[in-house]
């Protein structure tokens, strides 16, 4: 099953790889002509913006995956699609430009013009792809001819919500009502192509069906529905089955077996594995260069923490990370030595509500620690806890285990990721946020919309933040 939809992802992706592509020579090679009057001035100059360019523009599809719901994107929604991505990556290609050719500027006209006819010829070309696949390539001899095999009281719904679904590969062309002996009539405007008879006699017509949708209710025997797969089966037919749990999202969901047994995988987060690694790599690649930091200011630092109180430099702590993993985070240490034995005296002084301690004049920091929380320096450490894998640079916040051992499973779902050294709870005002429930939806709201350049995104806010003090007390 996979094969089909890697097809589809594949069709839509190259496709629009070449109309983005289109779009940007025509618009780039329009505003020379038009400013020079000639295709080859500017020499290598315009060829170095399209190289950089495209580079951009393949960037930019890999990180934020911007066309996964092109199908189903309305005209206003398109066209701010369009204009963050024409927008993102030229301004990347100018800056890039502009530290490489500081002697041979771009001219401010091509750019201009060039920007303008990119945002209009790629919106139009999206808009006239979508058309043609929606409403001319799925009738065509290219698409997957579908077959609806359903009953009598079913059949009107079932079918207009194949027909409003919006798939540009799958064309329905008939109907196999199971339950009485309609051939001949239509539902929805759709042929009643066969019945239950033809299907267990292996008699199933001569019209085209290269997938069937099979949507019937419990009162239809587990064995019938088990023969009507195996026969459509049989002939190579791709078989999807409705399996009634319609009050379940299942996109993102798998079907496989384990131990033997058909099933489907449920997941609340569908992270694609490639985007995945490219975070792991930034992780590593982050992670080395923190690390080269830590190693230049730590014994200012150490000298600095020892002359201020006694104890480790170095603070441990053993934390909960992702889907429940225990493993300690390193920080330096900005606390007294019995910091942690004096929690429960400060219960009563909690500034937050819910399952996080909080409190703005906290008499367990020494006067450093004052100082190296305000500026994020005894986060540094942390570097090491990427490197490790237990940590990544950007996620939530791992919990210390007491906390772990109050959440409920609302609460647990905030480490189905790799914790991070920042986040976007860190980079919204974390001084500012008094409720744990609001530092739940935040890390929620960051695994569910997560993508590399919403790590970047939060990386650069990071900086931002600890830059001008923002939000750590």
């Amino acid at each position: 099953m996979d094969q089909i939809y890697k097809k589809n992802n594949v069709i839509k992706a190259y496709g629009l790889l070449l109309i983005e592509g289109l779009a940007f020579a025509v618009s780039l090679m329009t505003a020379v002509v038009i400013r020079y009057k000639s295709i080859q001035a500017g020499g290598s100059l315009y060829v170095h913006f399209a190289i950089v360019q495209a580079a951009f523009m393949l960037l930019y599809a890999t990180m934020t995956d911007w066309n996964r719901d092109f199908f189903i994107r309305g005209y206003y929604k398109e066209a701010a699609a369009v204009l963050r991505f024409a927008v993102s990556t030229s301004v990347g290609t100018s800056v890039v430009m502009y530290a490489m050719e500081k002697n041979r500027p771009v001219s401010r006209t091509v750019f201009g013009i060039y920007i303008s006819l990119f945002i209009v010829i790629t919106y139009m070309l999206h808009l006239i792809f979508k058309e043609y696949m929606l409403k001319y390539y799925r009738k065509g001899a290219g698409s997957d001819k579908l077959t609806v095999v359903t009953t009598s009281d079913r059949a009107a719904k079932v079918i207009n919500d194949v027909k409003t679904a919006r798939d540009w590969n799958t064309y329905l062309t008939g109907v196999v009502i199971v339950d009485k002996d309609m051939r001949g009539e239509k539902i929805g405007g759709i042929p009643v192509t066969g019945s239950m008879d033809e299907i267990m006699s292996g008699e199933m017509g001569g019209n085209i069906v290269d997938r069937v949708f099979i949507s019937l209710p419990g009162s239809i025997s587990i064995e019938d529905v088990k023969t009507i797969i195996y026969e459509y089966e049989s002939m190579g037919v791709v078989c999807h089955y409705d399996v009634g749990l319609e009050e379940l999202d299942l996109s993102g969901k798998e079907a496989g077996s384990f131990a033997g047994y058909p099933v489907l995988s449920f997941s609340m987060q569908n992270l694609d594995y490639r985007r995945l690694m490219i975070k792991r790599l930034f992780d590593i690649a982050g992670s080395l260069i923190g690390i080269l930091i830590t190693a230049v200011l730590f014994p200012f630092i150490a000298f600095a923490i020892k002359s201020d109180s006694k104890g480790p430099v170095i603070f441990k702590q053993e934390r909960v990370g992702k889907n429940g993993r225990h493993f300690y985070i390193y920080k330096f240490r900005s606390m007294y030595k019995d910091a942690e034995k004096r929690l429960s005296d400060l219960a009563d002084k909690n500034e937050m509500s819910g399952l996080l301690f909080k409190m703005e004049d906290d008499p367990r920091i020494t006067k450093v620690g004052k100082f190296i929380r305000k500026t994020s320096i005894d986060e540094l450490p942390q570097f090491f806890n990427i490197l490790k894998g237990d940590m990544s640079l950007v996620g939530t916040r791992p919990p210390t285990v007491s906390e772990y051992e109050r959440y409920s499973a609302y609460h647990k779902r905030r480490l189905a990721i790799t914790p991070g050294l920042t986040g976007l709870w860190q980079v919204s005002g974390r001084s500012d946020i008094t409720d744990f429930d609001e530092v739940v939806k935040l890390d929620l709201k960051y695994i569910d919309s997560w993508s590399l350049s919403l790590d970047v995104k939060i990386l650069l806010q990071t900086v931002v933040v600890v830059l001008f003090r923002k939000g750590a007390k």
